[in-house]
């Protein structure tokens, strides 16, 4: 049987971190490597208990001896991470790198999925299906890039479509499966290098998704906007979402000028547009045949996997 296993670098609530292992584990993981980006001791000693999880607690200790001393951008200590993960003795025949609040959907058992992939490739991308805002069970697809991208958008989010790649708050770019024993690779957020080759034959894992979590709810998502705009994944240094001579703008320069000129307000506006769980946007979204059902049941599977947290 095809082996694999994922590592992430975590900075969450314990229920939050159990909830993306155990899914995992349900799903078929050989070995998860977790890397707890904070003093997190409650999860670390459950971690540390169960056989196919490799969890390291990202201290003072532990950076010195990889780098000195703690990198002070997460983007960083990510790649670190999971560098460090891919170069340890190998455990599974592939490994991927993820976050928090991502999740792998495949159309059939993952294993399965990855052992039908020709001898000769290397490196699989899965692309990203974004959540709504409801009872988590919807999520918006991927839209491939071309000529009918923009237009596609455009009928779905009137409003904001334009200023948004994809219709997606968050990356297209997805994340990649890699097939262990490679020498000389460092594994970045979405690609990975070896030597100076950037994801040496690649080809895309259509038979499996990544559900992002990224926007679930808008109190969540307002709590981690100022910290998105100013160091994650709306920072200002991203590219536009099309060459500025076109009118093309990054999303923190989308946020900077919503709030401009409507404050809070603006953004609840762009939020539900893009993200709210409305009929209308799933009857959009099903015309385009982007509509995509994922029910994760992440706490039955926390329950089955870490019964002791359900226990008290």
């Amino acid at each position: 049987m095809t082996r694999w296993g994922l590592s992430a670098t975590i900075k969450a609530p314990l229920g939050e971190v159990l909830d993306f292992v155990a899914y995992h584990l349900d799903l078929g993981a050989h070995r998860i490597y977790i890397y707890l980006d904070d003093d997190n001791q409650s999860a670390y000693a459950r971690l540390k208990a169960h056989p196919k999880v490799r969890v390291t607690l990202c201290d003072t200790a532990y950076w010195r001896k990889q780098t000195g001393k703690r990198p002070a951008n997460h983007q960083v200590r990510q790649t670190v991470n999971a560098t460090h993960a891919y170069r340890r003795r190998a455990e599974v025949d592939w490994l991927i790198h993820m976050d928090v609040d991502e999740f792998l959907w495949p159309d059939a058992g993952l294993s399965d999925c990855l052992a039908a992939l020709d001898r000769q490739v290397q490196c699989a991308r899965v692309r990203p299906i974004e959540q709504l805002a409801g009872d988590g069970r919807a999520f918006k697809g991927f839209i491939p890039s071309g000529p009918d991208r923009l237009p596609t958008v455009a009928r779905l989010y009137p409003q904001f479509g334009q200023y948004v790649k994809g219709g997606f708050l968050s990356h297209l770019a997805g994340k990649l499966f890699v097939r262990t024993g490679l020498d000389d690779l460092t594994v970045k957020i979405h690609n990975v290098f070896q030597g100076t080759t950037m994801n040496p034959d690649q080809v895309e894992l259509d038979t499996v998704a990544l559900c992002h979590c990224h926007a679930s709810s808008w109190e969540r998502w307002i709590s981690a906007y100022r910290y998105r705009l100013a160091q994650g994944s709306y920072r200002a240094e991203l590219a536009p979402n099309r060459p500025r001579d076109r009118g093309g703008m990054n999303m923190h320069e989308l946020f900077q000028w919503i709030e401009a000129d409507a404050g809070q307000a603006g953004l609840r506006a762009f939020y539900d547009e893009l993200c709210a769980d409305t009929p209308e946007l799933r009857a959009r979204l099903a015309t385009e045949g982007a509509l995509r059902f994922c029910d994760l049941l992440l706490a039955p599977k926390n329950r089955k996997h870490f019964p002791d947290i359900w226990a008290n």
